[in-house]
């Protein structure tokens, strides 16, 4: 019955229309109270009723949970996206935790199904009163100490690497906001200027940026559109919060990371394909979180360098007037381009 109720939730999840939806979701149903049923049997009589011996299933039925959670898990449609980033590490370690759980979910029904098999109701039969066994005891801690050291030794290994940012990255900053995602790249001096949120205004700085601050004047603003990054490179994303928490989740990155209003995060990854991705917020942040998505879209050098040639600057989205009296003061004519950016040395 547990096999039936998880082939009629893979059935739904396949389905193209709502008749098989409901469909496999009314095997689920049946299946449900199959084995509902067939565990007030076993309370009955273990209370002593009258039950017939072909009723004695409850033992099968805890054996085939294990079996049919197991093939579920394998033939699983709810299964990661494909990876588009060097974090296979984490993959890894997600498939060790499910193996160490599920032998262990496994076991335990069976060791249930061979005590209610085992020492079931019969006439005549006592049970044993044994309330403490040190050897037992013993077993089970120094299990468990090992279960859960094989489990966490691989996860700090791989957060280790997850923050350790290694050299000659792309620098990027992600801002986030109810409920939209906002960008920022270092200009020609492959610096990110300083910014602070007292700073932010809704035309012309919507990031908080310090006007003040000659780094910032060539950085590069995209607001509440798609994020471009160069295939191959290592990207180090800083994140700020410029209103309530909020957190980067990109699924085929497996990188996901807090974003907390006052402070600045960061992870790294390095794209390995080419692709449009989408950005979600995985911390509930108001009434618009789920709303709040954006994409980010992983292009080769050639497809890059055209698009942040076509990017504006801060400075000439802030004040077009104040960029081109920049260019007039360094002895040379104002930007004849809009303020259009140009790829980092």
């Amino acid at each position: 019955m547990a096999l039936f109720g998880l082939a009629g939730l893979f059935i739904a999840s396949r389905a193209a229309d709502a008749t098989f939806i409901w469909t496999g979701l009314a095997f689920t149903l049946i299946s449900v109270f199959w084995i509902y049923n067939l565990i007030r049997i076993s309370f009955d009589e273990a209370e002593g009723k009258r039950v017939r011996a072909r009723e004695q299933v409850v033992p099968y039925t805890l054996l085939a949970i294990a079996f049919c959670s197991v093939l579920f898990h394998v033939l699983s449609p709810w299964w990661w996206a494909p990876i588009a980033s060097n974090w296979h590490y984490i993959d890894n370690t997600i498939n060790l935790t499910f193996w160490l759980t599920g032998i262990v979910f496994a076991a335990v029904l069976a060791f249930m199904a061979y005590c209610v098999f085992r020492f079931r109701h019969r006439e005549g039969n006592r049970a044993e009163y044994e309330p403490e066994s040190t050897r037992l005891e013993a077993i089970l801690a120094i299990g468990t100490s090992f279960g859960i050291a094989a489990m966490l030794a691989p996860g700090l290994v791989v957060w280790n690497q997850y923050i350790t940012v290694p050299d000659n990255t792309v620098e990027v900053e992600a801002v986030g906001q109810q409920w939209s995602w906002n960008f920022r790249l270092a200009g020609q001096d492959g610096r990110l200027g300083t910014s602070d949120v007292r700073n932010v205004r809704p035309n012309g700085n919507p990031l908080g940026l310090n006007p003040d601050d000659s780094h910032g004047q060539d950085d590069i603003v995209v607001e509440a559109e798609d994020l471009h990054l160069p295939v191959g490179k290592p990207v180090r994303l800083l994140l700020r919060s410029i209103d309530v928490l909020h957190s980067f989740y990109v699924p085929e990155f497996r990188v996901k990371m807090d974003m907390i209003p006052g402070m600045v995060t960061q992870l790294w990854f390095t794209p390995t394909r080419t692709g449009r991705f989408q950005i979600l917020c995985a911390e509930l942040c108001g009434v618009g979180h789920s709303i709040m998505r954006g994409w980010v879209v992983i292009d080769d050098e050639q497809a890059y360098q055209a698009w942040l040639g076509a990017q504006q600057t801060f400075a000439s989205r802030a004040s077009p007037a104040l960029a081109s009296s920049e260019g007039d003061s360094a002895g040379r004519p104002g930007r004849q381009d809009g303020g259009r950016a140009h790829a980092p040395h």
